[in-house]
């Protein structure tokens, strides 16, 4: 039975891909539909509920400036905010949050319920249809079945998913629901390939168990901020996180249950993240470290439930407590939740167009962790771009393809599909060689006007960010025409902030080339009103000129290459002088630039050169015909 014949773009999954999925195919006009497991569990925090993070921030920015709804959720359910990675440079600089899971749940569901040309329901996915090629809807366990124009998978961890403790495992997906085992049949019937991934999570404590009062405390900002470029920024001061460490007591309980360790006996027999591992893997990989530092993170004050950031464990429960209260602070904790891994299906990206739509079958999306990516942020960045393009389909427009100098989610993407993956993907900083130009800040400059074109970045927004970039154009104008004489009240100002005293007049662009001068000091000598955000940017532009010139000049130099398509239906086979593996290799990614070949793993540059000359070669020699029939 058909319930419906009419929906443009059907999204299975309500995870953090899901949301951000159809809202941006419902906003953009495209008649959307979203199947659920389990409405209460929208947007879920499975594991550690926070947003951001060294690169995973950047990506929250960009979510915000293309139009999406991730930084708004995390803004409206921000308990406890801190600057990261300060130390290391404005590129590498970004918020972290820690989030009531519930708000930000609620926050996603209304959201969602208010949105025009999109339909919830709750219902588990068991089959996908496909026609001619090409993918035309699904059916849910009841029987019935939903037809579409296209349809993005957002699965999450749900496929064929099992839950280990110990050695004892079931099949289940995150804390507690139901697994999708029968769905993930359908999808190999349906000619794509999976893979298995893992990921693990961590015990969760009762915070009146814990000796708060012995921890280092770690304080929320003073200073009001938040992720939107559109919300207001605030203070919180209510949440306090806690500081200790693991010890050798601690290690040893460990080691004493590896008998029943399902990493250690080999029940496990996937990879987890790299970036991100286990407490026990932790102990068998780095033997001589004698502790660990471990985080302690209210979940919310109402539910007293408290997160043990770098802790998450497959070990059995009598190893959980035991090891647990070897630590500082946590000498009488109860756990509430044992941590758990987590087994589940995943597709190996390579399987996907730079617009995340599958290869073999037509108007499939896949978005979120089945592309075998960990965390909310990667998942709510892919989750936003697979709307727009099912969207862009629906209406018979180009996809949006972002370049990896153009945006921290144009890397996710494009490593996912040249490269691949065979373990949970994190987004890192050191990942983006552009990440100079791709700055927490900047995101808006880089991405609105992308947002706005499509029709997702509301005129409200752009005009907000057109007024502000205005503002700024006017302040470096005034900054480039000021000049700063000395006297004693700008020479105390610069004493106290360890910068030599004026001697003779300087121009203010120079004064705020120092690096000891930042935005609030500048701001305080030459008395501008300017909001201090934009200010920050305009003295980080300044400080980095010359850095950010040297980049733009590489970006510039390798647009060529990065940008050359290499023909459809191009015989990769007949380019002469390729090494076995790389061409080999170039034949199974099948990449569509020579840019994207150029990062396939294994692929040596003299082949990419090769391919190069083939590709120059191939298109002179379609010029050259065509000038002869005409």
């Amino acid at each position: 039975m058909n319930i419906n014949e009419g929906y443009d773009v059907i999204v299975i999954g309500g995870g953090h891909a899901g949301c951000e999925a159809a809202l941006a195919a419902a906003r953009m006009g495209a008649k959307t539909l979203m199947l659920n497991l389990y409405l209460d569990n929208t947007a879920m925090m499975p594991c550690n509920p926070s947003i951001g993070g060294p690169a995973k921030g950047h990506l929250v920015r960009e979510i915000d400036a293309l139009g999406g709804e991730m930084a708004d959720a995390a803004d409206a359910a921000t308990q406890h905010l801190r600057w990261l990675n300060t130390s290391k440079g404005p590129a590498a600089r970004t918020l972290r949050a820690q989030c009531s899971p519930r708000r930000y749940s609620d926050h996603y569901r209304n959201a969602l319920m208010s949105c025009k040309n999109l339909d919830l329901h709750q219902a588990q996915a068991t089959e996908l249809i496909i026609s001619d090629g090409r993918v035309a809807g699904v059916k849910i366990r009841t029987g019935q079945t939903f037809t579409a124009r296209a349809v993005i998978l957002a699965t999450g961890t749900y496929l064929a998913s099992k839950i280990h403790i110990g050695l004892t495992c079931h099949k289940s997906g995150p804390l507690g629901m139901v697994a999708g085992t029968e769905f993930s049949r359908s999808l190999r019937r349906a000619g794509l390939e999976l893979g298995r991934l893992r990921t693990d999570t961590t015990p969760r404590l009762q915070a009146d168990t814990i000796d708060w009062d012995i921890l280092d405390r770690q304080e929320s900002l003073t200073e009001p901020e938040g992720f939107s470029y559109f919300g207001e920024k605030r203070t919180y001061s209510k949440m306090v996180c806690g500081l200790t460490r693991t010890n050798v007591e601690t290690h040893d309980i460990i080691r004493s249950y590896f008998s029943q360790s399902p990493l250690v006996q080999g029940t496990l027999e996937t990879n987890g993240p790299r970036y991100c591992p286990s407490i026990d893997d932790k102990i068998i990989k780095f033997p001589d470290k004698e502790t660990h530092p471990i985080f302690l993170e209210p979940i919310t004050p109402e539910s007293r439930e408290v997160y043990m950031q770098n802790f998450s464990t497959s070990m059995c429960l009598e190893a959980q407590f035991e090891a647990v209260r070897t630590i500082k602070g946590c000498e009488h904790a109860h756990i509430l939740r044992p941590g758990y891994a987590i087994e589940y299906d995943f597709a190996p990206p390579t399987q996907l167009e730079p617009w995340l739509e599958t290869k073999g079958i037509k108007n499939l999306f896949l978005a979120g962790q089945i592309n075998g990516t960990s965390g909310y942020e990667e998942a709510g960045a892919q989750g936003l771009l697979a709307g727009i393009n099912a969207a862009l389909t629906v209406r018979g427009d180009e996809p949006v393809i972002l370049r990896r100098d153009q945006a921290y989610l144009g890397v996710l993407v494009d490593d996912l599909v040249t490269k691949g993956t065979n373990e949970p993907y994190r987004m890192l900083t050191s990942r983006c060689e552009y990440r100079l130009l791709l700055r927490h800040d900047n995101a808006d400059k880089r991405l609105s006007e992308v947002g706005h074109d499509i029709g997702l970045l509301s005129d409200e927004k752009w005009n907000i960010l057109r007024s502000r970039w205005a503002a700024m154009d006017a302040e470096k104008e005034r900054v480039a025409a000021t000049k700063i004489s000395p006297n004693d009240r700008t020479n105390e100002i610069l004493r106290r902030v360890g910068s030599s005293p004026l001697e003779e007049g300087v121009a203010a662009s120079e004064l705020l080339r120092r690096p000891e001068v930042d935005w609030s000091v500048f701001s305080e000598i030459t008395e501008t009103s300017l909001d201090a955000e934009l200010g920050e940017r305009i003295s980080v532009e300044l400080k980095y000129e010359g850095y950010i010139d040297r980049q733009t000049h590489r970006v510039e130099k390798f647009r060529h290459m990065e940008v050359l398509k290499i023909p459809e239906g191009f015989d990769l086979s007949s380019v002469s002088g390729l090494s076995a593996e790389g061409r080999q290799k170039l034949i199974n990614s099948a990449p569509r630039t020579l840019g994207q070949a150029s990062r396939i793993s294994g692929v040596p540059p003299t082949d990419i050169q090769l391919l190069w000359v083939a590709i120059e070669n191939d298109r002179r020699r379609r010029a050259e015909g065509t000038n002869g029939k005409v």
